[in-house]
């Protein structure tokens, strides 16, 4: 079975706009006006630092802004201790490295926080900005290197659930036209598009033959009128828009403009050199797909390919 081209260099400039780092978000809490400011100030510099005044509004905080890299919290605050606070947030956002700070001996406090996998750290007042710098850049490295691994696994856990998916349809069809909509769906739902199309090819043309897929309902098939999709039927290889507004060769072209797809990938299926299909994954937001789940998609291409042969084949017999 011939792979399709990533073509990665040519992608690669797109991957470094779209991939500039952003500041880590981290949330400091504490009841003193002049504490909170101080550590806002320490921390600014290298981090999107958001701030709360208590444990409640903290919560509030969360909620409004989702997940933080970090939390920096007081332990003595009124109304609800720091320990108190941290433990609620716990459910909600397990991969958050929390740190406590502390003037007091709160010894049995700090012990069952930090056995029960609430806290990270804790750290004396008065605190040596040096040194909490330096705990909280570890923190911020835990944290990336915990969202790595949950990446990672959840990769891993869509590449298989959508090999299963493709076994299970391949076998189940009584045709090939009956897999196109199961395999555009599994596609959709393993990169989390807003369209999939998955159109069957004869000749190096286009017909009418497809699945299609979009959570909201029907989607609007214009690859036939697509420029990245010609090229992709030409060439062979994968096209890459990540950000359609941005890209010099579809400015004016009108589905982009109707549709709001700002992000486009269209992959040639091939098996044995002949050319099967088209996949167009579309994304109503620029991309953000690393240079590794680009590749994971190549895979998919494959799996896809092997899928519609076995399909093909099945029915043909």
């Amino acid at each position: 079975m011939d792979t399709p081209s990533l073509e990665v260099d040519k992608i690669r400039p797109q991957l470094m706009t779209l991939e500039r780092p952003k500041k880590l978000k981290i949330l400091v809490v504490d009841d003193e006006p002049d504490n909170l400011d101080l550590l806002y100030r320490t921390f600014r510099r290298d981090f999107n630092v958001l701030k709360a005044d208590s444990g409640m509004n903290a919560l509030q905080v969360l909620a409004a802004e989702g997940e933080v890299a970090v939390i920096i919290s007081d332990q003595r605050m009124p109304e609800m201790k720091g320990t108190e606070f941290l433990s609620k947030t716990v459910p909600q956002f397990p991969d958050t490295v929390r740190i406590i700070l502390t003037g007091f001996t709160d010894i049995e406090d700090l012990v069952e926080a930090i056995n029960a996998g609430q806290v990270y750290k804790y750290i004396t007042k008065p605190w040596d900005p040096g040194e909490l710098k330096a705990v909280v850049q570890r923190a911020a490295e835990t944290y990336d290197l915990l969202k790595q691994r949950t990446e990672e696994l959840r990769r891993a856990n869509a590449e298989m659930a959508l090999l299963t998916v493709l076994v299970e349809v391949a076998q189940a069809a009584s045709s090939l036209e009956e897999t196109l909509t199961p395999i555009a769906r599994a596609v959709s739902e393993t990169f989390t598009t807003d369209g999939c199309i998955l159109q069957l090819i004869e000749g190096n043309t286009l017909v009418a033959t497809q699945g299609t897929y979009s959570e909201t309902g029907a989607i609007e098939n214009w690859l036939a009128q697509d420029p990245l999709a010609s090229e992709a039927i030409a060439t062979g290889k994968m096209q890459v828009s990540l950000n359609v507004l941005k890209d010099p060769k579809l400015d004016g072209v009108e589905h982009y403009q109707t549709t709001g797809v700002q992000a486009h990938l269209i992959i040639p299926i091939s098996y044995r050199n002949q050319l099967l299909a088209v996949l167009s994954l579309q994304w109503k937001l620029p991309s953000t797909l690393r240079e590794d789940e680009l590749k994971l998609i190549q895979l998919s291409a494959q799996l896809v390919a092997i899928a519609l042969t076995s399909s093909r084949c099945q029915t043909s017999v």
